[in-house]
């Protein structure tokens, strides 16, 4: 896709068309990202209805969710804050998760930070 130029923008960011967002790829200035972790998903489509760039990958056939399109995803951690997976794992008395826990079913870890 070919960047336009300052004349092509439309004034003030303005939508002129339904349904373009398939073409801004928003990916890259995310800080964080989503990640599969260990705990088993149970394939609720949470993550997919709450996701608001549409960002959660979706077997439709199989009714399985098979990741993530971190083309448009924005890294803001809804998916793994519904999660009812991560809000189960199990955790010592007064213990609070990290966000990147391996434990959970949806980990939100910083970009360019190497998965363990």
């Amino acid at each position: 896709m070919e960047p336009k130029g300052w004349k092509e923008i439309p004034i003030a960011g303005m939508i002129l068309e339904a349904g373009n967002s398939v073409e801004y790829r928003t990916g890259s200035w995310r800080a964080f990202r989503p990640v599969r972790g260990e705990a088993e998903c149970i394939h609720c489509f949470q993550c997919w209805l709450f996701c608001p760039d549409s960002s959660i990958l979706v077997d439709a056939e199989n009714e399985k969710m098979t990741g993530f399109d971190l083309e448009h995803c924005k890294g803001c951690g809804i998916c793994a804050a519904i999660c009812p997976v991560n809000e189960k794992v199990i955790k010592a008395a007064g213990e609070d998760l990290a966000r990147d826990d391996p434990r959970l079913c949806i980990r939100i870890v910083e970009e360019g930070k190497v998965e363990e």
